[in-house]
């Protein structure tokens, strides 16, 4: 059995785990914080008011917890912070409280693979007439749920190495002057677009450029795709865009990977030229993690096999998950992060699905 194969036989048999207790478990389908209130994910709701909601003025992180260990946590609300800070947005509660909050939903929903969302909008105050101080004033709003483990390639695929994708043709990657890719936002215009070319070329995912190009020319540079970061290996070397694209959490464990393994890798600029001659090609993100591709625009990639640094990548990702410098293992029995949460009832305790906890 490969490495492949053991880590998903052992992540069916939790996922099992977590299906037979549905019945008693309101939370196994995924539990959400909106302002203080914890309720099943499915009953959720958010103000239609919400400027996130309206405008999309907002920013948002995904970090997730696999086998019960939370990965990376740290680095995804420090990417948070910081995209806040660009976009003037400040997190209602400290990084503390969150991480607390956050672990003690995971106990109450019993989920041990999870997707993690925290999204901090500018709250239900447009920032349209107001003076740079009113604007800092504006209460903003944070909302954070978690649901089991999102797979942007399923287990299936990755195993068969039969992920496929194109270069988009019909749309490109909105410029960084226009919206800073830097910061995790919810506007995929462009992104949709690039899935629904995709879709209709028998792909299962786009690879937007950095300008527009035609069947016949290949001029322009590969940026990043519909929530992932692509990799590019060429002559034993990773490749991957600098520019133009998310600052990736799972890429950054892709060079940790590399510079364990002795694997160059270099951030820099990514003709298609290049991608269509490459020898390996993967994708990678929080959902999902290091994802094969072994046909590009209806073409093998390399010998149209999952690559062997691509093997090793994969197996060293999946391995740092249990390491202890890059993540920590949940508490199950400690549910006290949501007593005395900001914004909760009079009493100081949260409403969990009608009744304090």
């Amino acid at each position: 059995m490969t490495t492949m194969e053991k880590i998903f036989s052992a992540y069916q048999a939790r996922v099992s785990t977590l299906t037979a207790s549905r019945a008693s478990n309101p939370f196994a389908d995924g539990i959400a914080w909106v302002q203080g209130r914890v309720t099943p994910i499915h009953e959720a709701q958010i103000p239609m008011l919400d400027q996130g909601f309206l405008h999309s003025d907002l920013t948002y992180d995904v970090p997730s917890v696999w086998d019960g260990r939370f990965f990376r946590l740290d680095d995804h609300l420090e990417r948070l912070e910081r995209s806040c800070a660009k976009m003037r947005l400040r997190c209602p509660l400290p990084r503390a409280q969150v991480r607390h909050t956050l672990c003690a939903m995971l106990a109450r929903s019993g989920i041990r693979d999870a997707f993690v969302e925290l999204i901090v909008t500018r709250g239900l105050r447009g920032v349209r007439g107001l003076s740079a101080a009113e604007v800092d004033a504006l209460p903003n709003s944070l909302y954070m749920w978690i649901v089991p483990y999102v797979w942007v390639m399923e287990p299936a695929v990755q195993l068969a190495g039969s992920g496929s994708a194109i270069v988009a043709r019909t749309v490109h990657r909105t410029p960084p002057v226009c919206m800073d890719p830097t910061v995790k936002n919810l506007q995929w215009g462009d992104l949709t677009r690039g899935m629904f070319e995709a879709n209709d070329r028998g792909a299962g995912y786009p690879f937007l450029t950095d300008r527009s190009i035609s069947e016949e020319t290949a001029d322009a540079n590969i940026t990043e795709g519909s929530g992932f970061n692509i990799v590019v290996v060429k002559d034993g070397t990773l490749h991957t865009p600098k520019r133009g694209v998310l600052e990736g959490v799972t890429r950054e464990s892709v060079f940790e990977c590399c510079r364990r393994l002795g694997v160059p890798y270099a951030l820099d600029t990514v003709p298609v030229r290049l991608a269509l001659e490459a020898d390996e090609i993967f994708m990678c993100t929080t959902a999902g993690g290091i994802m094969p591709i072994t046909t590009l625009d209806g073409k093998p990639v390399g010998d149209g096999a999952v690559g062997p640094i691509t093997r090793q990548i994969w197996d060293v990702y999946w391995r740092l998950h249990y390491e202890d410098g890059f993540s920590f293992a949940v508490d199950y029995e400690d549910e006290t992060g949501l007593e005395g949460v900001a914004n909760g009832n009079a009493n100081g305790t949260v409403s969990v699905n009608g009744k304090a906890h």
